[in-house]
């Protein structure tokens, strides 16, 4: 995982002594039922051998974030169907194993959203209402995953200005409540991609770092090379290369050499 080591300071826009309220924790946001592995969610089951990718990315990030103080990450991507929600997704779920950890998966991709699909979660109220101004508590909108440290906040797909919607009031009081959380929150959002339309960049100024999700065989040197130019200056984490042709199961080649281990 290529990454940079400078990270910013926390955004001004809040501070530890900071009064806002931060987002609705664990006991105040609905329970539901954590849905089953499937091929698209594995990164709640540490058992699973395909999950060892996400632990490995969850362990590499932390100690990145905990050397800034860094807590709010972005996912995204160059170009569509790199499969950035399904890092998103994944990485979210095993960041929730660790006890000591609360975790929260934002999903800001406001037109073509797939985290509630990932997750099974269904409406009627979605994060494209908060930030539409509607009088809608985010807490109902978040949900808790199972008895996880997971709290998903789902977009629904609507036809809307997302452009503006991501300079909104509303956006920005959503991060500042993101930033108001405990010092052991990780909060993860699902972006756009980069080339979209500008929704990634007018985000990734008020977060920590990004993670950019690359594809294989596909993303070219260019699209990578122009994604950091126009993140900058928020620091690149890392990059994620998705759909390695070892498989999703097997993404650093490694084979069925640790399967057994991970089997037990």
């Amino acid at each position: 995982m290529n990454s940079r080591p400078d990270l910013p300071q926390p955004f001004s826009g809040a501070t530890k002594e900071s009064r806002i309220s931060p987002l609705p924790g664990i006991g105040e946001v609905p329970e539901i039922a954590q849905p089953e592995i499937s091929q698209k969610l594995v990164g709640f089951e540490s058992k699973d051998a395909r999950s060892r990718t996400f632990n490995l990315l969850r362990s590499q990030l932390i100690k990145k974030l905990a050397a800034s103080s860094g807590r709010l990450i972005g996912v995204t991507s160059p170009a569509p169907n790199a499969g950035k929600s399904f890092v998103a997704s994944n990485l979210a779920a095993s960041m929730s194993q660790l006890s000591s950890k609360q975790t929260v998966l934002i999903d800001l991709d406001l037109r073509r959203s797939t985290v509630a699909e990932i997750f099974g979660l269904e409406g009627p109220e979605g994060l494209t209402d908060y930030l539409l101004g509607e009088e809608v508590p985010l807490s109902s909108i978040g949900r808790r995953i199972g008895t996880s440290n997971l709290i998903v906040y789902p977009t629904f797909p609507t036809p809307v200005n997302s452009a503006e919607l991501m300079v909104s009031d509303r956006l920005l009081e959503l991060i500042r409540r993101a930033r108001a959380l405990s010092d052991d929150a990780i909060v993860i959002f699902d972006l756009p991609p980069v080339f979209a339309n500008d929704d990634a960049m007018l985000v990734a100024e008020h977060l920590d770092g990004i993670l950019l999700v690359v594809e294989q065989g596909v993303t070219t040197k260019k699209q990578l090379e122009s994604s950091m130019q126009l993140l900058h200056p928020t620091p690149m984490l890392g990059t994620v290369f998705n759909r390695f042709t070892g498989g999703i199961a097997d993404p650093y080649g490694y084979g069925g050499k640790y399967d057994n281990y991970y089997s037990d």
